[in-house]
């Protein structure tokens, strides 16, 4: 029997998996759901116990972990969408400094398990990325780039960890772009726009998963023995211009040049909190091959890119 413990179970995707954990009462015989606010009282699930931590607070997290005699942890708490008045050392102390300290309390007290949320982000923005990236391609995640120069970092010191505490069985997954029904973020944003935006020369192409996939696989991480680095990612990939067609709507094609002396001024009047180098983000996206989640952790998801896409366009009416 699972005692499991998830950092971030307040969040969208935490509030899943804790249900879905909570669900296996045959295989998991405890779950503690770790968020900094905790949810009202007609929120919660029966039989999931809910506490208050901060990541950045060792002691707490540590403490919990012992007390609940934890054996595997889910750690999904990370800045995803940062607010406009959060700092960047916010962000570096939440997703670096407080993952680490999840890692040490886990290696502390005994935790055998951990199931790390990475992305395709940590690959980084880079113009010489191959066209399919795979586990084995290294991770550059770009120093412009907050989330994903944080992703980076914490591969690498999980890498450290994987050598100096072996015993603590791990899985890393790399994830695409989630999506599900009520899914609305800055990415989510960017097609909900009159025309989509695309950089002359560039296709920028997305993958997509659908959250319930990303759920089960999680679920299926904590359950079962298999460990190692995935793709998180249906299958395929759609490029600016195929999303464009499914949502009927136009697409504005500008210069690389034009898009980065936009938003420098943009940036500079306080109109926006993207700079120039954010241009990369569209010009040169991470597509993630998933053959290794398939073929050696044994998952296919339901849905591919497309039909991902498909379900969350049906899904908020666009």
């Amino acid at each position: 029997m699972k005692r499991v413990y998830v950092t971030g179970g307040g969040g969208f995707l935490g509030r899943s998996v804790v249900r879905g954990l909570a669900a296996r009462k045959d295989e998991v015989g405890l779950v503690v759901s770790a968020d900094l606010v905790l949810p009202d009282a007609g929120d919660r699930i029966d039989g999931v116990v809910y506490v208050r931590a901060d990541v950045t607070d060792f002691a707490t997290v540590a403490g919990q972990i012992q007390e609940n005699s934890i054996d595997t942890v889910v750690h999904l708490a990370s800045i995803v969408n940062p607010g406009k008045s959060t700092t960047r050392e916010q962000e570096y102390a939440v997703d670096v400094t407080g993952s680490r300290n999840v890692f040490e309390a886990c290696v502390r007290h005994g935790v055998e398990r951990v199931i790390v949320s990475s992305s395709g982000a940590a690959y980084g923005y880079h113009a010489d990325n191959p066209e399919w990236l795979s586990e084995d391609d290294p991770v550059r995640g770009n120093e412009t780039f907050p989330y994903s120069l944080h992703k980076r970092l914490v591969e690498e010191m999980l890498a450290e960890y994987r050598e100096s505490a072996p015993q603590l069985d791990q899985v890393v997954l790399r994830i695409g772009t989630i999506l599900g029904e009520t899914v609305d973020n800055q990415i989510t944003d960017l097609f909900r726009r009159k025309r989509l935006l695309k950089i002359r020369g560039s296709d920028s192409p997305f993958v997509f998963i659908w959250d319930q996939d990303v759920m089960a696989i999680i679920q299926q991480a904590v359950l079962g023995e298999k460990t190692g680095i995935f793709n998180v990612a249906g299958d395929g990939a759609m490029t600016i211009d195929e999303i464009a067609a499914e949502l009927g709507k136009p697409v504005l094609t500008v210069p690389v040049s034009v898009l980065k002396a936009a938003l420098a001024t943009a940036h500079r009047l306080g109109l926006t909190p993207h700079g120039a180098a954010q241009t990369d983000f569209l010009r040169y996206r991470p597509v993630l091959r998933n053959t290794r989640l398939k073929e050696e952790f044994g998952y296919t998801p339901q849905y591919t890119s497309r039909e991902a896409f498909a379900a969350w366009r049906e899904a908020q009416g666009l």
